[in-house]
């Protein structure tokens, strides 16, 4: 999801991988990477890629984390990662 989310801001904006990479001092093929979801994007990315996409740095933290716990509970049963997932959402509340 962050993936592609990244991608489309890019896009969006007109810039090139290459560009966006030098910002955040990476290679190119490794941004590539990560805009396929092949590499991880890490957390200390997403400042700078909001700053570079005039996007909402909460939106992409958001996507991010949205990404760990899909992870986590897509190997696991369906009904126990529904009803994990009801459980963090009822301590997040309170």
């Amino acid at each position: 999801m962050i993936g592609a989310k990244i991608r489309e801001l890019r896009e969006t904006k007109g810039l090139l991988l290459r560009q966006v990479a030098a910002v955040l001092e990476i290679d190119t093929a490794t941004l590539s990477k990560m805009e396929r979801e092949v590499k991880k994007l890490r957390k200390d990315h997403l400042q700078k890629l909001a700053d570079i996409y005039q996007a909402d740095v909460n939106e992409l933290l958001a996507i991010w984390i949205a990404d760990k716990i899909l992870k986590v509970v897509k190997s696991e049963d369906n009904e126990l990662s529904s009803k994990a997932l009801e459980i963090v959402k009822e301590h997040i509340l309170v």
